[in-house]
């Protein structure tokens, strides 16, 4: 069993994609803690809706990025966490935080990476306009939205999408590929080889 802790800063449907699958028992883990940077992010209320460990942690009370992500390794180690989910997550993790969870953070982002890192992908690929965006799961690293890519789902751009009609498309797919991935680790299936994710094959004899 995977215990998993989820960072997330807004509305947390991802986080509930990942609790749905859990009760579905389509991942064989649980959820021990979610932390947010943002006291109103209605991920803290399904998160504490769902009974599990919630908490707020407010930026302004610490002196630089690093410290503030001690205290939320505190926390997460306090839990006993294999993975750590950016559900949503605001915030670029600190080098100290990709070194304490090394290979085991995974972030969503709602384009087909290397293309559109960074915020407002969604935005970034209407004005590019291109006809096929989507979403990446993929590992963290040090830099922004450019770690080993694990899954990837692609969707068409319409000529009549906006940022919005595009990233309601992109999320349904994000609740899939998220879901997926974390399934994946949690059967102990991938692997890093240099910069590419392998998913071993499973052993049906």
């Amino acid at each position: 069993m995977i215990n998993i802790g989820v960072l997330a800063s807004g509305r947390g449907t991802n986080l509930q994609a990942i609790i749905n699958a859990i009760k579905e028992n389509k991942i064989e883990g649980k959820i021990s803690i979610v932390i947010s940077d943002n006291k109103d992010a209605y991920a803290l209320k399904r998160a504490k809706e769902n009974q599990i460990k919630a908490y707020y942690i407010d930026f302004t009370g610490f002196k630089n990025r690093e410290e503030y992500d001690k205290r939320i390794v505190e926390y997460l180690r306090k839990e006993e966490v294999d993975l750590v989910v950016l559900a949503g997550y605001m915030k670029i993790l600190s080098p100290y935080f990709v070194k304490a969870f090394q290979h085991r953070i995974i972030n969503i982002h709602p384009a087909l990476l290397p293309s559109f890192p960074g915020l407002h992908a969604q935005r970034q690929a209407i004005k590019y306009g291109v006809k096929i965006s989507g979403c990446t799961v993929h590992f963290v690293d040090e830099g922004v939205d450019s770690g080993p890519i694990i899954l990837q789902k692609a969707v068409e751009v319409d000529d009549r999408d906006d940022e919005e009609s595009l990233a309601k498309k992109i999320l349904q797919q994000e609740h899939q590929i998220l879901v997926r991935a974390i399934q994946l680790i949690s059967e102990r299936r991938l692997y890093i080889q240099e910069r590419r994710v392998v998913i071993k094959e499973v052993d049906l004899k």
